[in-house]
């Protein structure tokens, strides 16, 4: 049970909404917004609201005081967004030319809250560059490009072979078939980026596969909290695809059981 309200540790009583964090992102522009903005996916947080969840758009603030603000929060979902700084995971790699939307403060804020997330057992699901950040915050790096055309993941739907047992392949099928015990083991996915895992991060185990071998889900076996990171974004189909929304669904209900 979630701890009552008015708790020091301020969470969310049992019964209401857990509140998951959802960073958002720096936008240089923004509809109706004569400045700079902070953006989140609308689908992402309805995709929660769905879920049962109550998104908390957490703007992106100084990274050492990510762990305080989070104390409050039920689950994490780190969201897609631009590359990350090929810097912190490669310090003496050539940025490739094909990088794009480089930002060191948010880089410096998603990874903070990554590594606080996991040392503190929040249930944490990522989401496309989530997943890279997840990588990189546990020692892994990436691919900085998959080669452009039809190498790469951009604008795509195709399938992913789930590994049994997964906790992604679980959360999928019970959406999916909620009377039913076996597990969801391929499934059609929305794809858009142009990089991918190369070396896994520290305790990281692959669970999912596109046809053409790119890392698509990425698991911490062991973990006591719910985790799960998807190279894909379910968000773009979870309103009308069971097995997408079942991601935030268990992201939610993970939230919800956290004891006190």
């Amino acid at each position: 049970m979630n701890a009552p309200q008015g708790s020091s540790r301020g969470r969310t009583p049992y019964g209401a909404r857990p509140l998951i964090a959802l960073p958002q992102r720096f936008s240089a522009a923004a509809s109706a917004l004569r400045y700079g903005a902070v953006v989140t996916a609308r689908a992402l947080s309805e995709a929660v609201l769905r879920a049962g969840g109550e998104p908390f758009m957490m703007h992106p603030g100084p990274p050492e005081e990510a762990a305080e603000r989070l104390a409050r929060c039920d689950g994490v979902l780190l969201p897609g967004g631009g590359d990350l700084t090929p810097h912190l995971y490669d310090t003496g790699a050539e940025v490739h030319y094909r990088v794009y939307d480089v930002d060191a403060e948010q880089d410096a804020f998603d990874l903070s809250v990554a590594r606080h997330a996991l040392a503190g057992g929040l249930p944490l699901l990522a989401v496309c560059r989530g997943l890279q950040v997840v990588n990189v915050a546990l020692g892994g790096t990436l691919r900085q490009d998959m080669g452009g055309g039809e190498e790469e993941h951009r604008h795509r739907v195709h399938h992913v072979a789930l590994a049994a047992g997964s906790t992604v392949a679980k959360a999928m099928a019970r959406a999916q078939r909620p009377e039913a015990a076996r597990e969801a083991d391929k499934v059609e996915v929305s794809c858009y980026h142009h990089q991918c895992t190369d070396r896994l991060g520290e305790g990281l185990a692959v669970t999912g596969r596109a046809a053409d071998g790119t890392v698509e889900a990425l698991e911490l076996p062991g973990r006591g909290a719910w985790f799960a990171a998807v190279q894909w974004h379910p968000e773009d189909t979870a309103v009308s695809d069971p097995a997408q929304q079942g991601l935030f669904d268990a992201l939610v209900e993970a939230g919800r059981g956290r004891p006190a």
